[in-house]
């Protein structure tokens, strides 16, 4: 188990390298980037326009930035759940949320590749060309999934989670990008909705971390427990007399 938890590791590893690698422009890309940004006209916000904006971010948070990483935590709880029946709830939930996520998301594609420049010129652009190529791609391989104790089984699982974190992580970050974008592009400050992400990504990764040791605090108090009630057991089982600190008198005749 130890053994494939660390294979799990380092492939995870490989892959964020991997997957950073292709994200991160090269050196000439960089220039040329930066040349398209500066030549990059600012744009002429329409009350149309604007209500285009704010619904393609706010349909692309729901989804990458929210509903997946939701769901991501849905199936990290069930692990450490005994429940069955809890276990089925929260395994239709997770997939309900996955779901709504991918229907967000295409929604967003849609109206972006409907209305807004598609040049691809800039990494906001791109990325989220490639995220939702994946986007779809990550309900395939879970409909894909093989029965327990199919010698496929684990690769299954380990790539539908590595898939499933990288979409989390590269969407939110493609937020993040995309925020810092619209503040160049139209000269409003994106501050407050960069802060309010920020904390619901600190929120997430806080949970994330605490549910996956929360079995272990649990089962130390059920140690704790059970180690008490052995206690009280024994202390019954056994008869404690008072001390008697009075001399016995002894009358002679």
């Amino acid at each position: 188990m130890l053994q494939f938890k660390r294979k799990r590791l380092l492939l995870a590893s490989a892959g964020c390298v991997a997957l950073m690698l292709l994200i991160t422009p090269t050196h000439g890309d960089s220039d040329s980037e930066q040349r398209s940004y500066k030549m990059a006209r600012p744009l002429e916000l329409t009350p149309k326009l604007s209500l285009q904006l704010k619904l393609h971010a706010i349909l692309l948070w729901s989804s990458v930035a929210f509903l997946m990483p939701v769901g991501v935590l849905l199936i990290r709880v069930s692990a450490n759940v005994k429940s069955a029946s809890t276990v089925r709830l929260l395994f239709y939930c997770h997939v309900a949320s996955q779901v709504v996520a991918v229907v967000l998301a295409t929604a967003g594609a849609v109206l972006s590749i409907s209305n807004f420049e598609n040049a691809f010129d800039n990494t906001h652009q791109r990325v989220g060309l490639a995220l939702y190529a994946f986007i779809w791609l990550q309900p395939l391989v879970g409909f894909l999934r093989p029965d327990r104790g199919a010698r496929a089984r684990g690769a299954w699982y380990l790539a539908h989670w590595l898939l499933g974190v990288g979409v989390c992580v590269v969407g939110v970050a493609n937020v993040y990008v995309g925020l810092h974008t619209y503040q160049e592009r139209t000269g409003r400050s994106a501050r407050p909705w960069t802060l309010l992400l920020t904390v619901e990504v600190a929120a997430l990764a806080f949970v994330y971390l605490v549910q996956d040791r929360w079995s272990y605090v649990l089962r130390q108090r059920e140690e704790a427990a059970a180690a008490a009630a052995l206690g009280d057991g024994r202390s019954q089982g056994s008869t404690m007399y008072p001390a008697n600190d009075h001399k016995e008198v002894v009358v002679v005749p």
